[in-house]
């Protein structure tokens, strides 16, 4: 017994008719009898009663009938799902990413992504990690990028670490150099103009911290900002901002330097809930995640690493 006798049987069922059924199947009618003939064999009864007028279900074929129409449907299923898993036909992936992932990391990821399944929808939300990892406990989310201060997997989330890039001094490449040598420290930098990020960053903080613990108040002519905006003051010579170095990739109006140890750092990792089955489209994104972070890290030089590759 195969598909294609089922198929050739549930056909005659609907139409009773022989001929008229060959024609749907585009078959020709010897090789649709040929097919019944043999199912018939192997089932070791007859499924029609044929007569000129058409031809009608025995007992046997009755019995068949509702049986092969659940198997043809088991295997259209099958099919279907085969065909996602080969080109993703359809499915969802609702994405969240900190503001300044989403400017380098996310943007490469989401144009990769969607050239290769564009019939996949995308979502995607840009917020600080915390609220990221709020949205992904309370459903809201298939999974996150954040940025995280160790490589721990905790409570109801999977977190794995992706990245490790340094935090870099960045200043206008159209100003002179604000240093001739390869790395600043922070007091050097203290004393330069500087824009700071909004207190909603988490990059606010950890520059904040570091001030703070070398005794340093920073020269601030500018707060509040969001990263687009002060990439953009930065460029125009208003003054300099210590960012994350993926940033800096593909922005030739902008030169950076690298802080003098201890340097700053951030991990970049992708969370996901713990305990929720990830869907197919879901998979290849976290797929596309990581070749695209590696893809960066390759790029970006010393200033960044992946995660699972010593300093």
């Amino acid at each position: 017994m195969n598909l294609e006798q089922l198929q050739s049987f549930v056909e005659v069922a609907r139409l009773g008719n022989f001929t008229r059924a060959a024609e749907q199947l585009h078959l020709a009618q010897p090789s649709l009898s040929r097919q019944i003939a043999s199912l018939e064999q192997d089932l070791g009864a007859e499924l029609f009663h044929r007569s000129r007028g058409g031809s009608t279900l025995t007992i046997a074929g009755e019995s068949l009938l509702p049986l092969a129409r659940r198997m043809l449907a088991d295997a259209e299923s099958v099919r279907r799902e085969l065909a996602e898993l080969a080109g993703l036909q359809r499915g969802r992936v609702r994405l969240g990413a900190t503001p300044t992932l989403c400017i380098s990391l996310v943007a490469e990821v989401l144009s990769a992504f969607h050239a290769a399944h564009p019939a996949i929808e995308l979502h995607l939300s840009e917020q600080g990690s915390r609220r990221l990892l709020d949205e992904l406990a309370g459903g809201e989310l298939d999974l996150a990028l954040i940025t995280t201060s160790d490589a721990t997997s905790a409570g109801q989330f999977t977190v794995t670490p992706l990245l490790v890039e340094e935090l870099v001094v960045i200043s206008s490449a159209g100003a002179p150099p604000v240093t001739t040598r390869d790395t600043i420290g922070f007091e050097d930098v203290a004393g330069l103009p500087q824009i700071v990020f909004s207190s909603t960053y988490d990059l606010r903080s950890t520059t904040d911290a570091a001030f703070q613990a070398a005794d340093l108040k920073p020269d601030v002519v500018l707060e509040g900002a969001e990263m687009d905006a002060v990439l953009r003051f930065v460029e125009r010579g208003l003054g300099v901002a210590i960012v994350p170095a993926m940033v800096l990739i593909d922005r030739p109006g902008l030169r950076s330097v690298r802080l003098a140890r201890p340097s700053l750092t951030r991990t970049i990792s992708l969370a996901r809930p713990r305990d929720v089955a990830s869907t197919i489209a879901v998979e290849v994104m976290q797929r596309t995640i990581a070749t695209t972070a590696t893809g960066l890290a390759a790029r970006a030089g010393a200033t960044m690493r992946r995660a699972d590759v010593g300093a």
